[in-house]
């Protein structure tokens, strides 16, 4: 879900340190690479120690280069850096990038234009229109470091191609907050008093007040799916109309909520009880059609749905045979999986759909707020800035990403595991991690570890990217805890980690057995001949590889269960990566770990929860 506004309130990320003595493991192999989305070129090295903070933590651009392959444009003064803005930008913007740089406003640029002016840049401003693709980042010949996004999506910014070129991306995701929920207000009301309908009708010469009876919104119930900046916001509108709101999203906080006269509940409480359903979750492959023919049949029998986040987050064709069902009363569309939308486009068309062209952000006031804030991500990643909306990964030492490559993918999937494995409308506050080691703290520098962690527990069901410069900030802004403990092992300190643990207290679970002794859930992993394994869920040891997804099942330690599971997938053509069982005791209780290839279907999974010794079980993408 979208993640949730900041509040002074929230609990600052942490790190504590402890020391227990435990006897030296075998060491798993080093010197792996890194992966590509993190390798990064041998330039970053010197950009990072030229910045001013430590090299690990520096934002991938520090003081901008004044050299130039050829001569500055006409106007240009030297020494200072120079920017293209290659779609409009606000004029407030626009002043403040020329108080600090030269200014090149060149819109609607060809792909080949574009190409050949990116080598004269250190920074260039877009919106959605300009693709920013490999080729841009190859054209720069190395001298862009800075692009910016003026709006929240970076969908048309390749961004593997700006880490591995030494680019910073950043983003501007707050100035259009309150745009976009007077928006979803304003589709919320005209839909309810069918004011479009009414109005092409009269403009036709027709007076057909019967046919346009509305319905009133006092005393309704609002679902708000995803808490976010702007789910917050129209969650206070909507309770200026009278209105009973209701949210769910993983990541809210109880307090802001209650602050607000919100009421946290799950998915499922939230689409059965509603009579409006108002989205503002991003676009991930988590809420990809998440509103689909399953989840419309669940819904109140005349709900009605607002939509000004992102197209795909609704089966189109889904919502359509809801609409004609009459499961979905009208819908209030803002945004589209294709924009634009064809000409014929069945739900464009239907007569109980209203719809704008993606107008969420489109006031005079959001513009400049858009404008103003990308102007100074922008002016302050050149000036070597720690950049609190950068989207990519930072600058990070190449023998640094060497050794901890291995683990750093470990990290990465045992915070998406976790997160998979919470259960009910509470949201995440408190992590610990804990790393086992035979080194000195000082000698493990464990930033990028948790920023991974960090990265695999908020990313998958929000649009923020979490990386090294703005993982502590993203876990703060959420209200998320994170404390660290080192275990000191007795031996060689050639290995840099013997495992990590991920705890996640105060929360319900989804795998009953994932819950350690202690009250919480607990995934433990290692690192063996270069590959990421799990190797403990709760109290149950495991060794299973994390790749791809995974099923974990828990049943009575009988003969024949991997047999009888392992049909179950081979009979549904899903091929087995991995298993591994972990059992209390002979003839008791098991939890079993499956890798598998392919994402098994409904009916696979129905299937294995029927089999009889099967007590609990669930599915988890990695």
């Amino acid at each position: 879900m979208a993640a949730p506004t900041p509040t002074a309130a929230a609990a600052a990320a942490a790190t504590t340190h402890h020391r227990i003595l435990l006897p030296s493991p075998s060491p798993s192999p080093r010197g792996a690479l890194a992966p590509a989305s993190l390798r990064l070129p041998l330039r970053a090295q010197a950009h990072a120690q030229r910045a001013r903070l430590p090299a690990p933590l520096a934002a991938a651009a520090p003081a901008a280069s004044t050299a130039s392959p050829e001569a500055p444009a006409s106007g240009a003064v030297p020494g200072k850096p120079t920017v293209l803005v290659a779609e409009k930008l606000g004029a407030a913007g626009l002043a403040l990038l020329r108080e600090f740089a030269n200014v090149d406003c060149s819109y609607g640029l060809s792909p080949e234009e574009l190409r050949a002016k990116i080598s004269l840049c250190d920074a260039l401003i877009v919106r959605s229109g300009t693709k920013v693709g490999r080729d841009v980042f190859e054209a720069s010949g190395g001298r862009l470091r800075i692009v910016g996004r003026a709006g929240v999506g970076i969908d048309n910014v390749d961004l593997a191609a700006a880490t591995e070129h030494g680019c910073l991306v950043v983003n501007a995701p707050t100035a259009n907050t309150v745009a976009a929920a007077e928006h979803g207000i304003a589709l919320l009301t005209a839909m309810a008093r069918n004011i479009a309908q009414a109005d092409a009708s009269l403009k036709a010469g027709k007076w057909m007040r019967n046919k346009y009876v509305g319905v009133s919104l006092v005393g309704k119930t609002l679902a708000i799916l995803g808490f976010g900046k702007v789910g917050s916001e129209v969650a206070r509108r909507a309770k200026g109309l009278g209105m009973h709101v209701v949210a769910h999203d993983p990541y809210a906080s109880a307090d802001r909520a209650r602050a607000i006269g919100v009421e946290l509940v799950s998915m499922e409480e939230a689409m059965t009880t509603a009579d409006f359903i108002s989205l503002h979750m991003p676009l991930t492959p988590a809420t990809n059609k998440m509103l689909n023919d399953e989840a419309f049949a669940k819904m109140k029998k005349g709900v009605r749905i607002i939509n000004v986040a992102r197209g795909g987050v609704i089966d189109e064709e889904a919502l359509v045979r809801a609409l004609d069902s009459g499961i979905v009363a009208q819908a209030a569309l803002d945004v589209f999986t294709k924009e634009p939308p064809a000409p014929d486009n069945k739900l464009v068309l239907h007569e109980n759909v209203t719809v704008t062209p993606h107008l969420g952000a489109s006031t005079v006031e959001a513009q400049e707020g858009v404008a103003i804030e990308i102007a100074e991500a922008v002016i302050g990643a050149l000036k070597g800035e720690l950049a609190a909306s950068a989207v990519n990964a930072p600058m990070v030492p190449a023998e640094v990403l060497s050794e901890l490559a291995p683990f750093v993918v470990l990290a990465e999937k045992l915070g998406r595991l976790a997160v998979q494995l919470v259960a009910g409308g509470g949201g995440i506050k408190s992590v610990k991690v804990t790393y086992a080691s035979a080194r000195a703290p000082d000698d493990l520098d464990t930033r990028l570890l948790r920023a991974m962690i960090t990265k695999g527990l908020i990313e998958p069901i929000s649009s923020v990217f979490v990386n090294l410069v703005n993982a502590d900030f993203t876990a703060k802004q959420r209200g998320v805890r994170i404390t660290e403990e080192r275990i000191l092992l007795d031996g060689s300190p050639e290995t840099p980690i013997d495992y990590i643990q991920v705890q996640i207290a105060n929360v319900e679970s989804k795998f009953p057995s994932a819950i350690s002794e202690t009250g919480e859930i607990t995934v433990e992993g290692r690192v063996k001949d270069g590959v990421p394994r799990l190797t403990k869920v709760g109290a149950f040891q495991v060794d299973v590889s994390l790749e791809g997804s995974l099923i974990l099942c828990r049943q009575v330690d009988q003969p024949g269960m991997i047999g009888s599971v392992g049909s179950v997938l081979g009979e549904e053509n899903v091929n087995v990566s991995f298993m591994s069982v972990g059992r209390i005791a002979p003839r008791k209780h098991a939890v079993m770990a499956i890798g598998i290839d392919e994402e098994p279907s409904k009916g696979t999974l129905t299937k294995i929860g029927e089999i009889p010794a099967i007590e609990e079980f669930v599915f988890l993408k990695l």
